[in-house]
């Protein structure tokens, strides 16, 4: 099996070298690690509407970059500082998966500084698994 690894020693807040990959592919799955409202090494600002939607959006740059799309997407993960942005997420979140929604989580965690949301994904595809021998 081949283990293919995106984005390793990217950057993350203050350029700081981050010591895990952006997503990690294996025999047709792609694990990618969480995301939050991230832009060019530093949390955007504003409220859960739109922390959600940049990092909905950085999740799937990343599932693009390693040639998968939002309809390959089988489950997410969710974690939101504040429960009470639950319904304001939800409406963001429906934008991008309400046609073909995957399996999800969301639970609440105390977040880093002024995040409000983080979110991974698992994807697959079939034609990347790769053949037994």
């Amino acid at each position: 099996m081949t283990i293919t690894r995106y984005g390793s020693g990217a950057a993350g807040a203050g350029k700081q070298p981050l010591p895990f990959a952006r997503a990690v592919e294996a025999d047709g799955w792609l694990y990618v690690s969480g995301q939050v409202a991230m832009e060019n090494g530093e949390l955007v600002g504003g409220g859960i509407v739109v922390q959600s939607r940049r990092a909905i959006e950085n999740m799937i740059a990343i599932l693009h970059e390693a040639g998968y799309g939002v309809d390959d997407v089988v489950r997410i993960g969710v974690w939101l500082d504040d429960p009470r942005d639950f319904w304001s997420f939800n409406g963001v979140y429906v934008e991008y998966f309400g046609d073909n929604p995957p399996a999800r989580a969301a639970v609440q965690a105390r977040m880093m500084v002024d995040c409000k949301i983080e979110i991974d994904c698992i994807a697959f595809r079939a034609d990347r698994k790769v053949a037994a021998r």
